[in-house]
């Protein structure tokens, strides 16, 4: 699974973007100083850091040991954690994630653990990648392992439509208020190669090394027609799910 490789140094440097945008969803969850919020799938603390300054009692988790390290180093209180089979001990008023339910491998695990921590009535609001999410990126990088002789190795993201996505919640006793893609094509600063390096390799896990390489320089030549603009700036073809559930009295184990 992707989620233990992340390096909280590359995520600084190439994937800022991703928390800097993440301040509409936390609009979404609206705070209440004194309230306690699970941050699932925090990375280096960058929005939990915001929840915290609104005085909220935050408590977050990661997989990956170098974004822990960088979350806990910022004084928050951030434990390593599987979102898929965590256990804390306690419940929460809210739980709150941003771009990470899109790398589950069992959405009905991550649903269980979220209810199994939240409060009768609790809140689960957040956002992540939703239906036609880095389409052509995707393609791209399918298209590049075929032109290099190489096997799809199936990897892929969960990328749901609000429907589908709210039937899971719903069977888990969630009572969906708001669920919407948000089309947004988003600048990538450092270039589509970086975001490559970044979130592309599990399409190449596997490969030798240098075939890693060559199959992600082809899916940028492939790409440049596409998301790239006559001023050599990159762009993704990005399509958020924001939602905003709550749980139902009862719905808990």
């Amino acid at each position: 699974m992707a989620e233990n490789t992340w390096n909280a140094e590359g995520n600084a440097k190439h994937a800022r973007f991703v928390s800097d945008l993440g301040a509409p969803v936390v609009e979404w969850l609206q705070p209440i100083a004194g309230e306690a919020v699970l941050d699932l799938g925090c990375g280096d603390g960058a929005l939990t850091e915001k929840l915290a300054a609104a005085g909220v009692d935050v408590v977050g988790i990661d997989q990956s040991p170098s974004m822990v390290a960088a979350a806990q180093a910022l004084g928050l209180t951030v434990r390593e954690a599987d979102m898929h089979n965590f256990e804390l001990g306690r419940r929460f008023d809210a739980v709150f994630s941003n771009a990470v339910l899109h790398w589950t491998r069992d959405i009905d695990a991550v649903a269980v653990a979220v209810k199994n921590h939240l409060k009768p009535g609790g809140r689960f609001v957040g956002e992540f990648g939703g239906f036609g999410n880095v389409a052509a990126i995707s393609v791209a990088l399918r298209a590049a392992l075929q032109i290099e002789g190489e096997q799809d190795n199936g990897f892929h993201w969960y990328f749901p439509t609000p429907a589908e996505f709210g039937a899971i919640l719903t069977s888990h006793g969630f009572l969906v208020v708001r669920a919407e893609l948000i089309p947004r094509l988003t600048p990538l600063p450092t270039g589509m190669r970086a975001w490559l390096e970044t979130f592309g390799r599990p399409f190449v896990a596997g490969l030798a090394e240098a075939k890693q390489e060559a199959v992600l320089t082809r899916a940028v030549g492939l790409l440049k027609s596409a998301l790239e603009d006559s001023h050599s700036n990159w762009f993704a073809d990005y399509v958020r799910l924001r939602f905003h559930a709550v749980l139902t009295p009862g719905a808990q184990r």
